[in-house]
C-alpha cells in the first residue's frame, strides 16, 4: 500500500533511493525500509513526501478522501498510519519471538554440551585415579623384600 506507492512514485519521477533520501534529509536505508514495508514514515515526513511528489497524503496512503476538510483528511491519515504501525508491530513481535526461541535452543544445546564434557572429565579422572591405585598396589606386592 504505502510502501508500493512510495516506490512507484519514486520510479515514475526517475529518482534512486539515494537521491530521494538526500531530498528528504534521511538516509538511504530509511527509504529502503519504507519501500519494503519494514517501517513507515511519521506524519510529518508523510506530508514532506506528499509535497515532494506533488500528491495529497490521502493519495500517498492509497485512499481517496472526498471531503476537502483538513480535519477529515488528518483523521483518515492518522487512522491509516495507526493500522500500518499495528501491522508492523505484529510482524516485529513475531520475528522477535522466533529469534528468542532459536537463541534459547542454541543456549540449551551449548549448556548440554558443556555439561556432558564436565561429566566425561569427572568420569575419566575417577577412572584414571582408580587405575593408578590398582597399579601402585600391584607394584608393591610384587617387590621381593630381602
Amino acid at each position: 500500500m504505502l510502501n508500493e506507492k512510495i516506490k512507484s512514485l519514486r520510479k515514475q519521477r526517475g529518482f534512486t533511493q539515494e537521491e530521494l533520501a538526500i531530498r528528504l534529509n534521511v538516509v538511504r536505508q530509511t527509504i529502503s525500509k519504507w519501500e519494503k514495508g519494514l517501517s513507515v514514515p511519521d506524519a510529518e515526513m508523510l506530508i514532506k513526501i506528499a509535497d515532494f511528489f506533488e500528491v495529497t497524503t490521502s493519495e500517498l496512503l492509497g485512499g481517496s478522501v472526498q471531503s476537502s476538510a483538513n480535519e477529515t483528511e488528518q483523521n483518515e491519515i492518522s487512522q491509516q498510519l495507526a493500522r500500518i504501525n499495528e501491522q508492523l508491530a505484529i510482524k516485529n513481535r513475531r520475528s522477535r519471538i522466533i529469534w528468542k526461541v532459536i537463541l534459547g535452543i542454541i543456549i540449551a544445546v551449548v549448556v548440554f554440551n558443556i555439561f556432558m564434557i564436565v561429566i566425561s572429565m569427572v568420569s575419566f579422572n575417577n577412572f584414571n585415579d582408580s587405575l593408578n591405585t590398582t597399579i601402585t598396589q600391584t607394584y608393591e606386592e610384587t617387590i621381593p623384600i630381602e
